[in-house]
């Protein structure tokens, strides 16, 4: 089984660029580029960012968003490294459960979460 996540964007191109610089440390790499499609694959079991080009901009709240963990406590050089690739912050840091995050949105306005799961609970075991 394969999980691909599509991100619609009008430039393809444009967000590739920031996606593979984005996700560098997971070295992603461009996969297949046939119109309007462009993915973004990282190594195995890594989900392929499948970017689809449409004709409007996004509008409204994302219904489904990624959330990165660098691996680090200190979220603000990587949500800094994020914003010099051309993203925006969009919250304070946040904390929930546990977790701590912060939101931030691709050049194109889609939201993702920039996130430390260290502090969490796994109520699982």
């Amino acid at each position: 089984m394969q999980i691909v996540v599509t991100l619609d964007c009008v430039d393809t191109e444009a967000q590739a660029e920031f996606w593979l610089a984005a996700l560098s440390p997971l070295d992603y790499r461009r996969g297949f580029h046939g119109p309007p499609y462009l993915s973004l694959v990282g190594p195995t079991p890594a989900p392929t960012l499948l970017l689809q080009q449409v004709p409007e901009p996004k509008q409204g709240k994302n219904r489904l968003h990624l959330d990165l963990d660098f691996g680090t406590a200190d979220l603000m050089p990587e949500v800094n490294r994020l914003e010099q690739l051309g993203a925006s912050r969009l919250s304070e840091e946040l904390t929930e459960h546990g977790f701590r995050w912060i939101v931030v949105a691709d050049p194109e306005g889609n939201e993702f979460c920039v996130f430390d799961p260290r502090n969490s609970i796994d109520t699982a075991h």
